[in-house]
């Protein structure tokens, strides 16, 4: 059962992520209505809505640019809008509307480029009330590209959109990206190739327009203060309390205002479970993603937590640069050691399916038979329960070829996770399978969230905790990561035949010879262990039941800007 409903989920999150491609402006409508003190859906009147929601503790960053975290992700889609958005179908699910953008043409020219020409929406402005224009995404997108900028996503548009400098040579150039604002309403931009889930793209946080004259006059300060942290989304920021909450208000000066739901949205910062869930039961939270592990059974029982589709791995990483993880032999090992279904079935219990490798079902393939990546790319190691012995046999066997039999002479290590009563369970959990298994010494330490996101970002660990989710529906968002000096490399992997293999996909243009290249790139991931694999991701959550108009992506986006009382 537990097999079937994994498999059922997958299928799910591609036929979501489809949709939101095939979809076109004409096919979707108005958007939902439901803006405090206007009609709902059903008919009649609803009172004000200021809802109160938790999807983490404090963020490291809150810009755009800069963010790489889910949560972060979440706060810029509300603040924020790129030249396409998310938007609710009606029925709950995300699909991929115009934003920013009114519309594009797109001409390919001689040398197999594409020119993408997009005319900004009429009236657009930021919260401030001056307008958007074209140049704001020109900036914006060059800002991303510049090193000195130092974001994660630097590589995300390197072989996509032209003069995109390669980050593997570290000589990215931002004024060389073919990116012009042609005129205040006209944005050109031109592709190396024709890229499939470009408009995802367009709609991910890393490529939202940011302001330069705040940016130049604030610093990196900026999105402190209400009064500099200016954006261009439905929402705006009146209020951060550190480590208490991040309050937003509607913006006045958003298009679609009159649309707009609840008139607050407070992001309530915490990272305890007990604390959430008796939150949530005591009326001072509408939403949370997080409960208490030993509650979540009676909590599906009483229908109380819904889980939906989330396309993702929850995964160890290893520090290949520090001893002992800079031995293949080790980090096999203790990837082998994992009991993957006593952690599924037993602590996270919301449909995860123990993971076989790291780019997980869901993601799409080449193949006409439309089996997807995971399916045609198979298993790094049996997850059959029947085989977990032989997986720790062969665990010691080459725990003693990397010299340390029995785990005699094996250093003490330490597992590293982010506060959470779920990452301690999984951690206890570890750190048991690797004790017994392997005969080694491994201690487990916690850190609050934005502090364990620059610790694991700057590779001070030995072995970590991690997660990555899709960015959009492409093997290419899980395996371009780990190039050499990538912003998301918190394993330090380093590899030059991998590093080839990344730079020869983004200019094939044969769909099934780049999905070659993909497995061939995931293949040498395999082999080096750089990572273990523990489960792929299911998305859990409580809402308010007196609340309505909520909506989500496999991406793991919630959107509230539509949310209101039934």
């Amino acid at each position: 059962m537990k097999k079937f409903l994994a498999i059922l989920l997958s299928v799910l999150m591609l036929a979501t992520l489809f949709a939101s491609c095939a979809k076109t402006p004409s096919e979707t409508g108005d958007p939902t209505p439901g803006a405090a003190g206007g009609e709902t859906p059903s008919g009649g009147t609803a009172k004000p809505l200021n809802i109160r929601v938790n999807v983490a503790a404090e963020p490291m960053t809150i810009d755009p640019q800069l963010n790489s975290s889910v949560d972060g992700a979440i706060y810029s889609h509300h603040i924020f809008e790129g030249l396409y958005k998310w938007e609710d179908d009606g029925e709950g699910n995300a699909i991929l509307v115009p934003g920013q953008a009114a519309s594009f043409d797109k001409a390919e020219n001689a040398d197999g480029t594409i020119t993408y020409t997009f005319k900004m929406r009429d009236g657009i402005k930021w919260s401030d009330g001056k307008a958007v224009t074209a140049g704001d995404f020109e900036y914006s997108l060059r800002r991303l590209a510049d090193p000195e900028t130092a974001a994660d996503y630097n590589y995300l548009i390197d072989g996509i959109i032209v003069g995109a400098t390669d980050a593997l040579s570290g000589a990215a150039a931002p004024d060389s990206i073919a990116v012009k604002a042609i005129d205040e309403k006209t944005l050109e931009i031109t592709t190396v190739v024709e890229t499939a889930y470009f408009t995802e793209l367009l709609a991910f946080p890393a490529l939202f327009p940011v302001r330069q004259d705040v940016i130049e006059s604030a610093g990196d300060q900026w999105t402190f203060d209400p009064a500099t942290y200016i954006g261009n989304g439905p929402y705006k920021m009146d209020e951060w309390v550190h480590n208490s909450y991040i309050n937003l208000v509607k913006n006045e000066n958003y298009y679609e205002y009159e649309n707009l739901g609840p008139e607050s949205i407070r992001f309530v910062l915490m990272d305890d479970a007990n604390a959430m869930l008796t939150g949530f039961r005591g009326g001072e939270l509408d939403f949370i993603e997080d409960m208490p592990v030993d509650e979540i059974p009676a909590l599906l029982d009483s229908g109380e937590l819904t889980v939906v589709p989330y396309i993702g791995t929850y995964y160890v990483s290893y520090n290949v640069q520090k001893a002992p993880f800079d031995n293949a032999l080790v980090r096999e090992a203790f990837t082998l050691a994992i009991d993957r279904d006593n952690i599924v079935d037993n602590i996270t219990r919301t449909g995860q399916l123990p993971a076989s490798a790291y780019v997980p079902s869901g993601i799409a393939d080449a193949d006409p038979s439309g089996a997807d990546f995971r399916t045609n790319g198979g298993d790094w190691y049996s997850i059959d329960p029947a085989d977990y012995d032989a997986n720790c046999e062969r665990a010691r066997e080459l725990l003693a070829e990397a010299g340390y039999p029995g785990g005699a002479g094996f250093p003490t290590v330490e597992y590293l996770y982010n506060t959470s009563a779920n990452h301690e369970a999984i951690a206890l959990a570890l750190q048991a399978d690797w004790e017994r298994v392997l005969g080694v010494t491994v201690t487990i330490n916690n850190q609050d969230w934005g502090v364990f996101l620059e610790t694991r970002k700057d590779g001070e660990y030995q072995i970590a905790r991690n997660g990555w989710i899709a960015d959009f529906n492409d093997p290419i968002s899980f395996i371009d990561m780990w190039i050499t000096g990538g912003g998301n490399n918190d394993a330090q992997y380093k590899n030059p035949a991998f590093d080839a293999l990344v730079a020869a996909s983004r200019s094939e243009t044969d769909p099934a010879k780049r999905m070659q290249i993909l497995h061939d790139a995931e293949k040498l991931m395999q082999n080096d262990f750089m990572l273990g694999p523990i489960y792929f991701y299911t998305q859990k959550y409580m809402l308010n039941p007196e609340i309505d108009g909520i909506y989500y992506t496999p991406l793991g986006y919630f959107l509230f800007d539509h949310a209101y009382f039934k």
